[in-house]
């Protein structure tokens, strides 16, 4: 008989074993850890052996396995977690309890088929393990079981992720909250670039700097790139006499690739996956109009920050840039009936209306939004030496639409029927009392991207850190081509705009017919001149360069396809209805289950583990973690 379970897998903490331990602070402490090794690492019986993270990147393709082995040294049975914070953006793979000398196996299925079992669970209104958002970007995975005594269990997840690259860096994201001292803890970091890393750091918010500096090894070279955190037992203690862990936070692994060429083209197993981000290239001047909700509702922090972030944003301006500001509340006004340029004089207007601008009455979204578009199309038509700009639609929204066209739908429609795939519109979603999806679809519709601003300190910040990823357009009009006879199933290969600091990222698959090269051409619209360029690979140069991954992940490009794959059917999914939304689902849920991912389409069972009412713990995934 199997481990009982006291269920839930919502998602918790990267990595939290029981335990509830007291404060202390991590002030004096000595360099030498011999004695404070004897410290008692036991809570309430149960002792963490060893808790590692293993993570393997290749060519963006992030493969973790989490390891914790937890020990029950009592004399009676107790109750024991695992809890890990993932990114939203991850895929959980697989997961296994051993417990007991038995060994219990995750299964992924449809979701359909995992919930029959849980009727009962769902009706009398439980949740029987759903994964559940932490904070902005993680999600929170908890299992508890009982274990007999003077027993052991250990738990293994295993999730992937394709790293996406922004303000000129990949970012890996680790959560560390053991909640206790743990006897062997590690975080383990591999990376395979072929490109060649230019950079790479790592940082632990939960450790003082000068620890910091030195309990994490970081080194790179050529194409690899590798990351260490081993705190002994006496290293993790939050102050020398203290029994609590000072390992609480985040745990950060940045980096960046060479990029002396204009792009990165692999083959492998009869996939491919093309990485495009040319450098050197010189800033396009854009059209940029702001449009922001002055409802009674930003009243307070939000309008404060909001204000803030733009004034910001204003002061950044290039000078042959042009912008403007549209305000909607219960009505709608522009600081200026066009289009202006970045002179020192308007962005101080611009400021000054700015600072002066106060709320008005409800939430007329659908009449700001049109106003915002009809600007830029208006300067597209009456001023010809703007159309080589990059023009941008920017709206910050907090609420609902309430007055004027509120029915969703329609505003949808007026936005496609006035944009027509000229610019992107991205939309910035403030606070949770608003439609996010509605706003994600919107802009997933308008080839832009939507964007939660959490209401806190920090949110000024976060407008700022958005406006800075489309702040500076290098390239429109992007098309990457692959060799039409050879190619299928490739994901999106158009994209509206290119951004200096960011990268396009194309998979699919190759026929099965050996190609002694694959070639991959791209053309876009730079600064004032067309953009052309052809990436090639050689299939010998490629064997070469896959052997020097040694241990790295051997099929991590058809993964890489079938992940981006899969995240693109459920963004269409989401603006979708009735036949095609069935078709992509279908699709969607046939790679989930092909490729073993958690995705909103699938659920995890553990079988041979069951709660006392005989059920067997399901990880899900909620919808809104798949946005890439």
């Amino acid at each position: 008989m199997g481990p009982r379970v006291l269920l839930f897998a919502c998602l918790a903490s990267l990595l939290a074993l029981q335990a509830v331990p007291a404060q202390g602070s991590p002030t004096d402490r000595p360099k030498s850890n011999k004695k404070r090794q004897t410290v008692d690492t036991t809570v309430d019986g149960v002792v963490i052996r060893s808790l590692k993270v293993n993570c393997k990147v290749t060519s963006r393709f992030a493969h973790y396995v989490i390891t914790s082995q937890v020990v029950n040294s009592a004399d009676e049975a107790k109750e024991v977690a695992f809890d890990v914070e993932i990114p939203k953006t991850a895929f959980i793979s697989d997961f296994a309890i051993t417990a007991d000398g038995s060994a219990f196996i995750g299964d992924i299925k449809d979701k359909a088929t995992a919930w029959k079992q849980y009727r009962k669970t769902a009706i009398s209104g439980e949740n029987a393990g759903l994964v559940r958002a932490s904070g902005r970007t993680m999600e929170q995975f908890t299992i508890h079981i009982t274990i007999g005594p003077r027993s052991k269990a250990t738990f293994r997840l295993t999730y992937e992720e394709v790293l996406k690259r922004k303000l000129a860096q990949y970012t890996l994201d680790i959560k560390v909250k053991p909640k206790q001292l743990v006897h062997h803890f590690e975080i383990d970091v591999d990376i395979f670039e072929p490109q060649g890393i230019s950079k790479l750091d790592a940082q632990a918010s939960f450790l003082p700097k000068e620890l910091e500096t030195q309990l994490i090894k970081k080194s790179f070279s050529g194409k690899k790139g590798h990351v260490l955190f081993r705190p002994t037992v006496g290293q993790q203690q939050s102050c020398p006499t203290c029994s609590t862990s000072l390992l609480n936070g985040d745990f950060k692994v940045t980096y960046d690739v060479k990029r002396d060429k204009p792009c990165d083209l692999l083959v492998a197993s009869n996939h491919f996956a093309h990485f495009f981000a040319p450098q050197n290239l010189t800033n396009l001047n854009k059209n940029v109009v702001f449009v922001i909700d002055i409802s009674t509702s930003m009243e307070g922090q939000k309008l404060k920050q909001t204000k803030e972030a733009l004034l910001k944003i204003l002061g950044d301006m290039r000078p042959g840039d042009y912008f403007n500001l549209v305000l909607f509340g219960s009505d709608v006004q522009s600081w200026r009936d066009s289009l202006v340029p970045a002179s020192a004089a308007n962005v101080q207007a611009a400021q000054d209306f700015v600072q002066r601008f106060v709320l008005a009455g409800a939430t007329n979204l659908n009449g700001g939004l049109l106003q915002g578009i009809e600007i830029l199309n208006q300067a597209h038509r009456s001023l010809p030496e703007l159309k080589d700009h990059a023009s941008v639609l920017i709206m910050l929204t907090d609420g609902e639409p309430t007055e004027g066209v509120t029915d969703r739908p329609q505003i949808l429609k007026n936005a496609r029927d006035s944009i027509r795939g000229r610019f992107p519109l991205y939309n910035l979603g403030f606070g949770h009392n608003l439609d996010f999806n509605f706003l994600e679809v919107m802009s997933m519709e308008n080839n832009g991207r939507a964007q939660r601003i959490y209401e806190d300190h920090d949110a000024t910040q976060q407008l700022q850190g958005f406006y800075n990823q489309v702040a500076n357009p290098l390239l429109v009009d992007v098309e990457l081509h692959y060799p039409r006879d050879s190619v299928s199933a490739v994901t999106q290969n158009r994209h509206k705009q290119y951004y200096e600091g960011s990268e396009i990222m194309v998979a699919g698959r190759i026929a099965d017919h050996k190609l002694s090269s694959f070639k991959a051409d791209v053309q876009a619209r730079g600064e004032g001149q067309e953009f052309k360029t052809s990436c090639l690979v050689d299939e010998e140069e490629m064997k070469k360069l896959l052997q020097e991954r040694g241990h790295m992940l051997e099929n991590h490009v058809e993964r890489l396809w079938a992940y981006l794959t899969i995240q693109e059917l459920l963004a269409k999914r989401m603006k979708s209805m009735g036949e095609e939304k069935a078709d992509l689902s279908a699709r969607a849920l046939q790679m989930s289950l092909a490729y073993q991912f958690v995705t909103p389409l699938t659920s995890m069972t553990i079988r041979g583990v069951a709660d006392q009412d005989g059920l067997e713990p399901l990880i899900d995934k909620p919808p809104e973690g798949v946005s890439f």
